[in-house]
């Protein structure tokens, strides 16, 4: 009975708490907690603006004329006429082969010619004779048939003698050496003295012809339909328009060496590669471009016109695609997600889920989520490309083409695609 009493305690005791409890829960005074924290942030606006775009390759800059100059003749070099690293021009001399013993076979080749000469010229007047003497039966026929043998046999060996004659004086012409091309010398491979012989692989001096040089570049196969539409397109819709301008690099990105132009596209794709290789001429006047020197080249293939742009800082990636963070009047932002186009490194293009003079956040935004509170602690300017300073435009750079005469003569003898170059910020990436 004691223990019956005890339970209906207890359970009396258990009512009372679980009572207690539900009471003091609902009972229960809202407690507010701290306030919302503001986040500080720095933002800018979406602009609207041209926007170049640009294709980049690392390209490799190619002289319009590289040649080795040898001698033609064998012989002692006797004088040299020129200093390494000089410029010389086309038909320049430059060293002298010891001319005498061309001079002496010129002269044993003229003196042949010309005992032959007058051997012929009496061979000819011995066959009139024989034909007036022929025709009168005086001789016999065959001694006029055999007198024409012998007029045709030194005639043969005349026309013979005139051409040792001319290969005596070429001979002694090569003694000269002279520039082939006009370019600047490189380092001299004989010295005064030397016995020189013809046509050797060592040669005696190299020109190179920089101004006008090329840039070889290659680019991924996807940027064709681009590269046409540029260059092809124009040509024929156009062709009095520009061709697609390329700027020539540092390997560092900090400097713009020289401004030119695109002069063809290659009319295949390396299939190893997978990629097609470009051609640009650069007037080069200030020779900044070395030969086999490897520079960024970037062409540039069109211009976006009117497109929204921000900082590239304010683009954000996640797992469902890119995304702003646009801050309303009440600050208070909204996640936002966009489609962006190219990236110049200055400017990211937006080409969906933005409208011009969008405030967005550009710095602050590892702590933002959606509907934060924000303070706007700076305002960050959107760049705008048409302020920036353009290479083509920098006072040491030359004229982007060479004049015709340059152009004309110039004729006669694996980098991953970046999306748009723009232009470079100092030790940036595009």
């Amino acid at each position: 009975m004691a223990i019956s009493n005890h339970k209906r305690l207890l359970f009396l005791l258990l009512l009372v708490l679980i009572a207690f409890g539900l009471y003091r829960y609902l009972a229960k005074p809202e407690v507010k907690g701290p306030p919302e924290m503001t986040v500080p942030v720095s933002v800018a606006r979406a602009i609207v603006q041209d926007v170049p775009h640009y294709l980049q390759g690392i390209g490799t800059v190619q002289a319009s004329a590289d040649v080795l100059v040898t001698s033609r003749v064998g012989g002692t070099l006797m004088d040299i006429y020129f200093t390494e690293g000089q410029r010389v021009k086309e038909g320049a001399l430059l060293a002298q082969i010891d001319p005498r013993p061309f001079e002496a076979a010129l002269a044993q080749a003229k003196g042949t010619l010309a005992r032959d000469e007058a051997e012929l010229a009496n061979a000819r007047k011995d066959m009139r004779r024989y034909a007036t003497l022929a025709a009168k039966d005086y001789v016999a026929r065959q001694t006029y048939d055999q007198q024409v043998a012998q007029v045709g046999q030194l005639e043969g060996t005349v026309a013979a003698d005139r051409a040792n004659v001319r290969t005596a004086e070429l001979d002694l012409v090569y003694s000269r050496i002279t520039a082939p091309v006009s370019g600047r010398l490189g380092l001299r491979n004989v010295d005064k003295g030397a016995l020189v012989i013809a046509n050797d692989t060592t040669g005696i001096v190299r020109i190179t012809e920089v101004s006008p040089c090329y840039v070889v570049f290659p680019l991924p196969e996807i940027n064709v339909p681009l590269l046409t539409e540029a260059l092809f397109v124009r040509e024929h819709s156009d062709p009095a328009a520009p061709k697609p301008r390329v700027e020539a690099w540092s390997r560092d990105q900090r400097e713009c060496l020289a401004v030119g132009e695109l002069l063809t596209v290659d009319n295949r794709i390396d299939t190893a590669t997978g990629t097609v290789m470009l051609k640009a001429i650069f007037a080069n006047e200030n020779e900044r471009l070395f030969p086999n020197e490897f520079v960024n080249a970037r062409v540039r293939v069109r211009t976006l016109k009117n497109v929204v742009t921000v900082p590239p800082a304010a683009v954000q990636i996640g797992s469902s695609g890119n995304y702003v963070f646009v801050v309303d009047r009440d600050n208070t932002v909204e996640l936002r997600k966009v489609t962006t186009g190219i990236n110049t490194g200055a400017v990211t293009v937006i080409e969906k889920g933005l409208a011009a003079n969008e405030a967005i956040v550009v710095d602050g935004i590892d702590r933002l989520r959606q509907g934060s509170k924000v303070r706007v602690a700076a305002t960050v300017e959107t760049v705008r490309l048409e302020a920036m300073p353009s290479p083509m435009q920098t006072e040491n750079t030359p004229r982007l083409l060479p004049n015709a005469g340059a152009h004309k003569k110039a004729g006669r003898p694996n980098a991953p695609e970046s999306q748009n170059s723009g232009t470079p910020k100092p030790g940036g990436k595009n």
